[in-house]
Formats: structure tokens, C-alpha cells, sequence
């Protein structure tokens, strides 16, 4: 099976994941689904959602808080599907840091998890192991986006009004003087808005005319604001040293990346390399341009807690930032930092569809190109990282059925992970939370922690 050949991926597609997945430590790996298509995936700071064409939803990754909806605390290294709402087909999720929102075609919005701040909206800060539904939304027509967090959530209403609910102590929901919110609540900027992204301790929005507003932590320039707005920074201040009109943006740990129709703008923290400007800046506090984007149109752009992902409209994938754990997909062996926006060709013969960075993972959603297709033409400057192997595979068996896995590690790997620990060899490592210390499990190895150190504002 580890020698399988990469054409046997179906034409709709595969799922991979690099990183701190939980689906395969540190290993790049695969799955895709026997008689559904992957469409949609979020990813948490160590959980993963995925939504399939039929409408089903699977889960998988850390689930210390119940954010994975399954009525258990227990880790789930497999795909597993929410049977709990197979009587609705689900069409958007979020993840946040340790919760999760999702909402149904019918409408319906429903979130599990984590709760310590009033994140998911049910007018309480009890957690919840199940999807529990947020009955707030009913008479504000349908939803169009969610967003998630650290212990925040967003919903972004077809009509452009926007809802924001959770933590509030940085006023990373908007909210002003207000500490949280346990219901929904509106943040208006005077005009409809049609994109909104939640960082860990930040936000930030655009409006239908390509206004682009931050909101929350001030600090290391991640809000991208002038000296004189910092201090308004609980309220949604609009962005004002991009001129073009911004249409999407995402927020990161500390840094933030907006897109306009020709270029990419990165600002905030860039110790790890996550604003891809090519060379070492541990701070931008205005937005600046990735030169690398002008040659290219690109259409997604996605940051974790220190790693960036854009997808040019060709298909390409180009990662950059911290590299730790193999979650920038350049190789099982390259888990550098990456200062520049750098091509993963292990993706060339693929056309990418979607990317999203969590804390420690990223997850690729790509199928085969047509092989009548233009071929892929790579600029001069392009940099790449040879894809060294491919090890570990799994293909999901019927929908409703995860535990059909068929698995294969190669066996360079499996002797590498032997050498490395022998009593450890084929165990999975439970995340320990980095917060709220009663939860803890018994002794087990512990993960980075991935939320970032709050530093103090500016004076």
C-alpha cells in the first residue's frame, strides 16, 4: 500500500494532512472517502473538520473539551462521522482553539466544545461534547460564513450582517468595553460586510466595498492600524494603508494576511517567517507587500498560529513560516522555517482546492489535474522543496462507517520510528490542554502549547 501510485487518488480528490493532525503525527498522509467527496475542511489549533458533497460531517484530531461533537472527550485519530446529525446535511464549519460551529442546509446553526468564554453561544460557559443548537439566527435569514477563534466564534449572515460571540478581553469580537458574550451579538461598521476572519486574540472583516477593519490584541502590528488608532483597538478601526479594495482576509497567532484582486499584504508578527517577505522581520506593523504574489493571481489565502497557505488560481499551493512538525507540506524531512512563500511540489500534478493552517497541522484538500490541462508553468524565482516520499495511506471504506481503514506505513519510516523510540513506536500522543489544568488526562507525552504568549500593548 505505501507504494501505491499517486494516480490511484480518485478524480474527486483527496484529503492530506501534514503536521500535528493527529491523524498521522508528523507523517504526510492521506484519505479520501469510498463513496462520498470531500468538500469543505476547517481546522482547530489541533482538531480537523471535514464536510462531504452529500453533506455529512467527519471529525477528527484533539477532543479534550468535546470539540469534536462525538459525546466523548477521547481523542479521535480517525475521520469519524457525526451521526448525531445525519438527519441534516451540514453546509459550513468553523474550529476554533478547542470548539467547534457548524451550520445545516435547513439553517440551523450548532457548536460544541469548549465554552470557558461563552464561545458557543448558548448563553452559558458549560461545555458541551455534542453539537447543541444556537437558536439566535432564526429571524436574520441564512448564514453565508462561520468563523472561529481562540474562544471566539463569528457567523456572517447572507444580507452582510454580522454576528460575533465569545471572549472579549482583547475586543477581539468587537464589543467594546464588554468582557464576553454567551449569546450572539451584532458588530455593525455602518455597511454590509462580506468576509470575516477570527484570529487567536484578533479579527478582522471586509465590507462589500473592499473596507478593510481589525479589531482586538493591538500588539506586534498584527491589527496592521496606525499609532493613532491603536487605542480604539476594541472596536472594529479600518485598515488604512491598503488602497486597493481587500477581498479576503485571514487572521493568524499574531500575524494577518488580506487579498486584494492583484496582491497579497502581510503584517503583524514574522519571526518564523509567516509574512513571507523572504528575509528575517520579526514585526510588521503596517501591511506590507509579498513581492513573490505579483507575478501570480491568488485566490485563498489561510494562516495558523505561525504558517501561512496561498493558492494561486493555477492550483498551486505555496507555504511559508514556521516549519515544526512538517506542517508546511515541503517534505517528511524539512521541518525548517520557511522566510519566503515557497511551492509544495508535491502538489504540482494536483489542483489544489483548498488549504487551511491549524495550530500545528495544515489539511489540503486536491484532486488529479486533467491531463489535458495547460501544463504547470513555475516562475524563475520559484522556490521548491523536493516531496521526499510518500509513506502513509488510508482510504475511508462507506461514510457512515470510518472504522473500513486501510493503513500502510513505509518501512523506512516504520525503522525511523523505532530508532527514535522503540516503546513509543505506533502509539498516538494525547494533547494535554495549556489551559485550565483540571482537565488534564493522566501523565501523557505533552504537545506544544499553540497558543501564543500574550504580550503586553504597546505604550
Amino acid at each position: 500500500m505505501a507504494e501505491e501510485a499517486e494516480d490511484e487518488i480518485p478524480d474527486s480528490g483527496a484529503v492530506f494532512t501534514f503536521g500535528k493532525s493527529k491523524f498521522a503525527e508528523n507523517i504526510p498522509s492521506k484519505f479520501w472517502l469510498k463513496n462520498d467527496v470531500p468538500q469543505t475542511i476547517a481546522c482547530g489549533d489541533e482538531h480537523t473538520a471535514l464536510i462531504t458533497e452529500n453533506g455529512k460531517l467527519f471529525m477528527f484530531g484533539s477532543n479534550n473539551w468535546g470539540q469534536l461533537g462525538l459525546g466523548s472527550k477521547l481523542t479521535v485519530n480517525k475521520p469519524t462521522c457525526v451521526k448525531a446529525l445525519k438527519s441534516e446535511k451540514v453546509r459550513l464549519v468553523a474550529c476554533g482553539r478547542n470548539h467547534s460551529i457548524i451550520c445545516t442546509a435547513q439553517g440551523r446553526v450548532y457548536a460544541c466544545g469548549g465554552n470557558s468564554e461563552g464561545q458557543l453561544g448558548l448563553g452559558d460557559c458549560e461545555e458541551r461534547t455534542t453539537f447543541q443548537r444556537v437558536g439566535s439566527f432564526d429571524s436574520h435569514g441564512p448564514i453565508r460564513m462561520l468563523a472561529a477563534g481562540s474562544n471566539t466564534s463569528a457567523a456572517l449572515t447572507a444580507s452582510g450582517k454580522l454576528f460575533m460571540w465569545g471572549d472579549n478581553t482583547e475586543g477581539q469580537i468587537g464589543l467594546g468595553k464588554e468582557s464576553q458574550a454567551s449569546s450572539p451579538q451584532e458588530v455593525s461598521v455602518g455597511r454590509p460586510i462580506s468576509w470575516v476572519s477570527c484570529g487567536y486574540y484578533h479579527s478582522a472583516l471586509v465590507t462589500v466595498d473592499g473596507a478593510l477593519y481589525t479589531f482586538g490584541e493591538r500588539d506586534s502590528g498584527k491589527l496592521g492600524l496606525g499609532t493613532e488608532q491603536l487605542s480604539a483597538h476594541r472596536l472594529p478601526q479600518r485598515v488604512k494603508n491598503i488602497k486597493a479594495p481587500v477581498r479576503k482576509v485571514a487572521c493568524g497567532g499574531g500575524h494577518t494576511v488580506a487579498l486584494t484582486e492583484d496582491d497579497v499584504y502581510t503584517f503583524g508578527l514574522g519571526q518564523f517567517g509567516q509574512l513571507g517577505h523572504g528575509t528575517f522581520t520579526f514585526e510588521s506593523r503596517l501591511p506590507r507587500l509579498i513581492e513573490h504574489f505579483r507575478k501570480n493571481q491568488v485566490h485563498h489565502v489561510s494562516c495558523g498560529e505561525n504558517h501561512t497557505a496561498v493558492i494561486t488560481d493555477g492550483g498551486l499551493l505555496y507555504t511559508f513560516g514556521d516549519g515544526r512538525h512538517g506542517k508546511l507540506g515541503l517534505g517528511e524531512e524539512n521541518f525548517t522555517n520557511q522566510f519566503k512563500p515557497t511551492l509544495c511540489s508535491r502538489f504540482l500534478k494536483y489542483d489544489v482546492r483548498a488549504a487551511v493552517c491549524g495550530g500545528c497541522h495544515m489539511v489540503v484538500l486536491a484532486q488529479p489535474r486533467d491531463p489535458l490541462s495547460a501544463e504547470v508553468t513555475l516562475e524563475e524565482d520559484d522556490v521548491t522543496e523536493d516531496f521526499l516520499e510518500k509513506p502513509y495511506v488510508e482510504l475511508l471504506g462507506d461514510t457512515n462507517d470510518s472504522s473500513t481503514l486501510r493503513r500502510s506505513l513505509s518501512a523506512r519510516v516504520r525503522r525511523r520510528e523505532r530508532e527514535r523510540s522503540p516503546d513509543k513506536f505506533g502509539t498516538t500522543l494525547h494533547t494535554v490542554p495549556s489551559m485550565m489544568p483540571s482537565l488534564l488526562q493522566p501523565p501523557l507525552p505533552i504537545s506544544c502549547q499553540t497558543a501564543p504568549p500574550r504580550l503586553p500593548p504597546p505604550e
